[in-house]
């Protein structure tokens, strides 16, 4: 073994140190609980205990109090004044109000954003469905398999899309959606009894927002965001935890 340089093992101690406490403890907390919802290891309508969750995640409740309101606003929890949080529960209706809602606005963010985009994003697009592409191949026939790695990829590509819309609160309200049906499409994978061809259908995606086609692209995304809700309506959804 060879000799150690404190100096350099010193900065480099220090400089994990801060990347750790870069990250504050509400958006830690934010993430690992987000994670088990979309998961379906926290199952909809269980109730959040702020004692149990400090246990978990060796938290004090600021954080997590703070983590739990922002996963309110993205929908995937509620809350009571009375009762506290619970994971937001599970619906058709939930999810047919979502999908008519996604109708609306990512169709609408995609044309504008094809619209204005440049060729610096378009090459933002490229590159972002290639990324999505390589992890389709690699997970190959595994397709009911969850990935994490392809959840975040998936998110990328079709915020790319919409990344030239030159409102900021449509695109945001485009990424708060698109959480909001993520529970719902991981529901659909888990469980599905049929093959999806996504990867020609991101394919057709890209393909129209780079050939600059902007109805064309935002009527393949309607069919894109149809096709999710309709494949989770013919499963039975979970029920809600007492």
């Amino acid at each position: 073994m060879g000799i150690v340089d404190k100096k350099h093992l010193k900065v480099a101690i220090s400089d994990n140190d801060t990347a750790d406490r870069a990250v504050p403890l509400s958006e830690i907390a934010f993430r690992a609980i987000r994670q088990k919802i979309l998961r379906g290891e926290i199952v909809p309508g269980e109730k959040l205990r702020i004692e149990v969750l400090q246990r978990e995640h060796s938290l004090s409740s600021s954080p997590l109090r703070e983590a739990l309101n922002r996963l309110v606003a993205e929908g995937l929890v509620t809350s009571d004044d009375h009762r506290g949080f619970r994971a937001a529960n599970m619906s058709a209706a939930d999810l047919n109000d979502i999908t008519s809602y996604r109708l609306v606005i990512e169709p609408a963010a995609l044309a504008q954003s094809v619209a204005n985009g440049t060729d610096e994003w378009e090459g933002h697009v490229v590159a972002a469905f290639h990324r999505l592409d390589r992890i389709d191949a690699k997970i190959g026939q595994n397709q009911n398999e969850l990935n994490d790695e392809w959840t975040l990829r998936h998110k990328d590509f079709h915020m790319a899309l919409v990344s030239a819309a030159p409102s900021s609160r449509l695109v945001a309200a485009c990424s708060s959606l698109f959480d909001q049906a993520e529970r719902y499409r991981r529901f659909s994978l888990m469980n599905r009894t049929k093959p999806r061809n996504s990867g020609a259908e991101h394919r057709r995606l890209m393909e129209a927002a780079v050939g600059r086609q902007p109805e064309l692209a935002a009527a393949l995304l309607k069919e894109h965001i149809q096709l999710t809700a309709q494949n989770v309506l013919e499963i039975e959804l979970p029920r809600a935890a007492r």
